[in-house]
């Protein structure tokens, strides 16, 4: 397909959610930076989007530092000439142990990854969006199912998922003067390296370890691509895409 002419910038981009939903952006037309830690995982996902990685530019990223992200930013402004999608999709977990046994430093490196990239992102997209013509774009936050309920022993992961939606909030807010829409999907139970362990057995609620359903990573994509579509004058504010059977809603 060819180009829709606008670009996104997508954090996490060399598997898992990310991947899937730079892949899916560049299948509708878009221009994708494709942001992550790992040069070569980038680098395969960019030969993954086939005829469509003429519009793809891998940049090696750390979203928790500053000059990292602003240097994403500068490299896609450069390289395509403006920015209309944000997906602060990039994001980690500590060890599943006992809350009191997490050290400072596994605490810290979630919150700089999970909150404080989002957030950099978040600033560094204001900048660019509320001063190009035409002015304005939007910022889709990946919160997570644990921005409502936690996992045993998820602590960090379980408070920078809340606060993500604080920033969804705050975002969505500040954010109306210059026309730059920001929404946030909770995805429950997708199937990725990061979720194969769901098949294996997970701890519940309750003590126990059960098996959880899983769901293809296709339809976050699918989701992610229907939320951009948009025009700025209308924002799917907040919405949940779970394997339908997994052990959300209700009890136990």
């Amino acid at each position: 397909m060819s180009s829709n002419g606008k670009v996104a910038i997508v954090t996490g981009a060399g598997s898992g959610i990310g991947k899937a939903t730079a892949l899916a952006l560049l299948k509708e037309g878009y221009s994708v930076a494709l942001a992550g830690r790992r040069a070569d995982a980038l680098e395969r996902a960019v030969k993954d989007a086939g005829a469509a990685a003429s519009r793809a530019l891998a940049v090696p990223t750390d979203v928790s530092d500053p000059v990292s992200v602003r240097a994403l930013f500068a490299k896609t402004k450069e390289k395509f000439g403006r920015l209309d999608l944000v997906f602060n999709n990039a994001g980690q977990n500590a060890p599943g142990i006992p809350l009191e046994e997490l050290t400072f430093e596994q605490w810290q490196s979630v919150v700089n990854a999970n909150l404080t990239g989002a957030f950099l992102c978040t600033q560094e997209a204001f900048k660019v969006m509320k001063s190009q013509t035409p002015r304005g774009g939007r910022i889709i936050n990946n919160g997570s199912i644990s921005a409502h309920a936690p996992r045993p022993n998820s602590s960090p992961y379980t408070a920078t998922k809340h606060a993500i939606t604080g920033l969804t909030k705050s975002t969505s807010l500040d954010g109306r003067k210059y026309d730059i829409a920001c929404g946030q999907i909770d995805i429950g139970n997708a199937l990725t390296e990061m979720a194969e362990r769901m098949a294996k057995g997970v701890p519940q609620a309750d003590g126990s370890i059960k098996v959880e359903p899983l769901m293809d990573v296709a339809h976050v994509a699918k989701t992610v691509v229907y939320m951009a579509s948009l025009p700025l004058d209308a924002n799917v504010q907040f919405v949940t895409v779970m394997a339908t059977k997994m052990p959300f809603v209700g009890r136990g």
